[in-house]
């Protein structure tokens, strides 16, 4: 086993948020299952990251029951659960540590936010010396607001606002920042052949 698959922050939290209606992959569920049940096929180790903000009283934070897996998503016995606290699966956790041990040198990213923990953990395991490969229809987004919009408006006027970073956008240029620097970019269907 040289290859894992890294499943990131694909969790309930996401789901509580407005905005989740707006999102670019509402199944992502059964995308990274395709992921899952191929890189298990291989015998790739397959690796569940949860983002946690504790005492937040927020969506992450622990005690509002969110920090868990989205519903249909189910570890195997034996397969690592790991719990960040910042952007990228590496630096709050002993993922570096875990891949290692286990003779890892390429891993395989998908999850959720396509341009924010996917891509930053999709950053930092290249610059680790990981071959990477980054799996766009397995990862999901939502629109970004412009960053001096205002606080509070509705799902319906963060998405009228020509301001508002549309999940089209985001996911192209995560596409071209990663492809060829950090990452091969594919899809679920090449990289399973299914």
């Amino acid at each position: 086993m040289n290859r894992a698959l890294i499943v990131i922050d694909v969790q309930q939290s996401f789901l509580q948020r407005p905005l989740w209606q707006a999102s670019s992959n509402p199944g992502i569920v059964g995308q990274v299952n395709r992921l899952v049940a191929h890189a298990r096929d291989e015998g790739d180790l397959v690796v569940w990251v949860l983002h946690s903000e504790p005492g937040t009283g927020g969506d992450f934070d622990p005690a509002s029951g969110h920090v868990r897996l989205m519903e249909g998503l189910a570890p195997l016995d034996g397969e690592p659960v790991l719990t960040k606290t910042a952007h990228n699966a590496f630096t709050t956790t002993n993922l570096q540590q875990l891949l290692t041990s286990r003779g890892v040198t390429e891993v395989i990213t998908s999850g959720i936010r396509t341009e924010q923990c996917v891509e930053t953990t999709t950053r930092l395991a290249s610059d680790l010396g990981y071959e990477v490969t980054f799996v766009t229809d397995a990862t999901a987004t939502t629109p970004c607001e412009h960053w001096d919009a205002p606080a509070g408006r509705s799902v319906e006027e963060i998405l009228a606002d020509p301001r508002t970073l549309q999940t089209d956008d985001i996911i192209a240029r995560t596409e071209y920042a990663l492809a060829g620097r950090f990452a091969r970019v594919t899809t679920v269907k090449e990289l399973t052949g299914s």
